[in-house]
């Protein structure tokens, strides 16, 4: 895939939500390093002034493999509701992807894009609308 076409596919998702009601705003950009190869990160607001910062450096040209990611939600005090992302602590967790909730972190699956907006309605703003 493209990575044009990977960008394209995560603006139509986004662009679902907006006319959707759910995310107010968004801003998004891609620095591309080759035709498969790019750092595509952004914002997006929602509801009651949440907001979900997101990041992926991504290689394309055989399969999508997401070499470094984040997805940090947060409330509109700038609050910490679950981050994503596969940075590596010190001591080390023992596992690469893991979820930061609170005080906690979890090993987790990678996500995507859609998967996290629909986390965040299913159990973040499911009541506020």
């Amino acid at each position: 895939m493209l990575l044009n076409n990977y960008q394209a596919n995560i603006i139509s998702i986004i662009q679902k939500y907006v006319n959707d009601g759910w995310i107010l705003s968004f801003n998004f950009s891609v620095d591309s390093r080759s035709g498969y190869v790019g750092f595509i990160q952004g914002n997006l607001e929602f509801l009651q002034g949440s907001r979900l910062f997101f990041k992926e450096y991504v290689d394309l040209q055989e399969f999508l493999e997401k070499l470094s990611y984040s997805f940090h939600y947060q409330d509109h005090e700038n609050n910490l509701i679950f981050r994503y992302d596969n940075a590596k602590h010190k001591p080390d967790l023992g596992y690469t992807n893991h979820k930061h909730i609170k005080d906690k972190i979890i090993p987790s699956t990678i996500p995507d894009i859609e998967q996290v907006i629909l986390e965040i309605i299913k159990d973040y703003l499911n009541n506020t609308k």
